[in-house]
């Protein structure tokens, strides 16, 4: 089944990216297009549900997404390389435009002068601003105004769409677009990456559970596996997960918090994980690593795979307290909840400043973002069981009170 990528960008290039990706086989392309940049954390948020990975046309809007800690699924963005430099020089050279004294935004100062000395042009009066997090639109236009006015540049060349339209009637502007084989090739790895994270996450994983008594806590525990508890008629308790969340969760396989707690509380405790492709293969491993776990000693825990890898995890310390969900549990709780880890980590700063409860107010003003994001990202958190509705906010405000959420994080 073919992944579905969303491209970001303004229009016009994501109709560009769209039609190069009809070339590339086992993806869907959606276009997320924008009027400008600063829309792009929006468009992203909006839109994760939708997709399975995102291509941004450049690394402005892929910065300000990712730093916004709105990207969960795998994203890369197209460069700018050298080769869509070296076309718009011949293109200006045509017209018969003075490319020895060019203004360049975005790209690297290494590229450019790498780009101009192949083709033999003098480097010493071009003025290049490369891309760093937080450069705005307007600061690339006035980098640009500043390059004509004290290096007599002649011809700007932009890689930001909203940078160009300010300047066109200014001066002399031309706005980079990628080339086919940079969307092309980004693709391309980025298909291969989203297939491969799929395939790996999404195989089957099934625990098996021997405890000498009852535990009434032994379902909160199963939560940091972000799966599901059952018990069976000879008297195991069957878990229910995918081999992502297990990584994440025994950080690659090299411990079980899960074992810990429960040998606080038992005398014995025996854990089996199988991990497949299908339920029947995990099923199997289960069993094989179970048997396993109670001959290594006492308490253990074993992860089977195929190719007879079986992975032993012995507990951790018997006078260890059962760990809290804190900051090592964010990636687990980003994957469950369908939101980043950097987004889950500012939360829990504003959770730390207003523990009497939060709306989305205040997380919308926190994150930056519109609140239409921010009560979707509530109400994420509310189906994850991290976030309950504890009330409402009058304080003289009319209309609809704010709902205030409980956040544990």
């Amino acid at each position: 089944m073919p992944v579905t990528i969303g491209v970001v960008g303004p229009e016009d290039l994501v109709h560009r990216a769209i039609a190069v990706g009809a070339e590339v086989g086992g993806a869907t392309l959606t276009g997320l297009a924008y009027r400008h940049e600063s829309e792009a954390v929006e468009v992203v948020a909006e839109a994760q549900e939708d997709v399975d990975a995102l291509l941004f046309t450049g690394v402005v809007p892929y910065t300000t997404a990712t730093a916004a800690g709105v990207v969960t699924h795998p994203a890369m963005y197209v460069s700018y390389d050298g080769a869509t430099l070296l076309r718009a020089l011949v293109e200006l050279l045509r017209l018969g435009h003075d490319v020895t004294r060019i203004s360049v935004d975005t790209l690297r100062r290494t590229e450019v002068m790498e780009t101009l000395t192949e083709a033999k042009l003098p480097t010493d009066q071009v003025q290049v601003l490369p891309y760093k997090s937080g450069l705005t639109s307007e600061d690339i236009a006035a980098f640009h105004r500043t390059a004509r006015e004290r290096h007599d540049t002649r011809v700007a060349i932009t890689c930001l769409g909203s940078a160009y339209h300010v300047l066109e009637p200014e001066m002399h502007t031309v706005r980079l677009a990628p080339s086919r084989f940079s969307i092309r090739s980004t693709l391309q790895a980025l298909v291969l990456t989203t297939v491969g994270q799929q395939v790996g996450d999404a195989q089957v994983a099934l625990g098996l559970i021997e405890l000498p008594g009852p535990d009434d806590t032994l379902a909160a525990d199963v939560v940091t596996l972000g799966g599901s508890l059952a018990p069976l008629p000879d008297g195991r308790h069957l878990v229910v997960t995918t081999r992502g969340l297990l990584e994440q969760a025994t950080e690659q396989f090299t411990r079980l918090p899960l074992l810990d707690r429960l040998a606080t509380r038992h005398p014995s405790v025996h854990i089996g994980f199988g991990v497949g492709r299908t339920a029947a293969e995990a099923e199997s491993l289960a069993k094989r690593a179970i048997g396993r776990a109670s001959s290594v000693g006492t308490s253990a825990g074993v992860v089977a795979m195929a190719d007879d890898v079986d992975i032993v995890i012995e507990p951790g310390g018997g006078d260890e307290p059962p760990a809290e969900r804190g900051a090592e549990s964010l990636p687990l709780l980003a994957r469950r909840v369908g939101l980043n880890a950097q987004t889950l980590a500012r939360l829990r700063e504003l959770v730390t400043d207003r523990p009497d409860g939060l709306t989305a107010h205040d997380v919308a003003e926190h994150l930056v973002v519109q609140q239409r994001t921010a009560r979707r990202v509530l109400k994420r958190l509310e189906r994850a069981g991290i976030a309950a509705p504890i009330g409402s906010q009058q304080q003289g405000r009319t209309g609809r009170p704010p709902t205030v959420y409980r956040v544990r994080l």
